[in-house]
């Protein structure tokens, strides 16, 4: 799968070595040094992925995330050399599907460019969202898990289509929140966990033991393939 790549990274050598792995998978790199500069080259050409580092002169990554998440959807991978949860966090508020720490590996950042150009790959064709037996079709409205056909709420079907659209991304319940306006009179935290409760009953095989819907400790919730189970 080639695709355009921005790289916004203000450490040439880190740049340099991201862009030599991306090349070798096939892609179309082009390096910016700074987030004013990645801004303006996504308005003139919007890539197929950005690959973004949050510590960067004039406009920082996570400034830059922010407005783009007002302008566009392109998957963003967050890179920085900060680790604390507070970072990873307000990453993922603000809208990055992903996230690595410095130093990191680059075979491991082409792996996960991959899969972020793998997930923004959907056609119009086919717009039923899979992940393993869960089949989310925003166009019909309607959920199957394991075929069967699953009757949601409409606040259930907005936080498991937010889920299955990225799949395997952890989201806050401040993200999850997001996808509720509209559908619940009276919101909160609880709100989520409710849903996510309601939904686990209804596509889980055993709902006291979530391997679809499962928590992220200290986060929130991710939807992901369920592992095959070991007889």
């Amino acid at each position: 799968m080639c695709a355009y790549v921005l790289v916004a990274e203000d450490d040439q050598k880190q740049a340099e070595l991201a862009r030599r792995y991306l090349e070798r998978e096939g892609h179309e790199v082009v390096v910016v040094g700074d987030g004013r500069a990645a801004l303006e080259q996504i308005r003139r050409r919007p890539p197929a992925l950005l690959i973004l580092d949050v510590m960067m002169p004039k406009v920082d990554g996570l400034d830059v995330c922010r407005v783009l998440r007002r302008e566009s959807d392109l998957p963003v991978l967050m890179l920085t050399a900060r680790s604390t949860e507070d970072d990873l966090l307000l990453g993922l508020d603000l809208g990055a599907d992903d996230f690595m720490t410095k130093p990191y590996s680059p075979r491991e950042l082409v792996a996960r460019a991959r899969s972020l150009l793998r997930r923004g790959k959907r056609t119009q064709a086919d717009p039923v969202l899979r992940v393993g037996a869960v089949h989310v079709d925003p166009v019909r409205h309607e959920v199957r898990s394991d075929g069967r056909l699953v009757d949601c709420t409409p606040g259930e079907f907005q936080l498991l289509q937010a889920m299955a659209t990225q799949p395997a991304r952890a989201f806050t319940r401040d993200q999850l929140l997001g996808h509720l306006h509209g559908f619940d009179r009276y919101i909160t935290n609880r709100t989520v966990d409710v849903h996510v409760m309601n939904l686990r009953r209804k596509i889980e095989p055993n709902p006291r033991k979530p391997a679809r819907l499962v928590t992220v400790y200290g986060i929130g919730y991710k939807l992901v393939e369920e592992s095959p189970r070991v007889e």
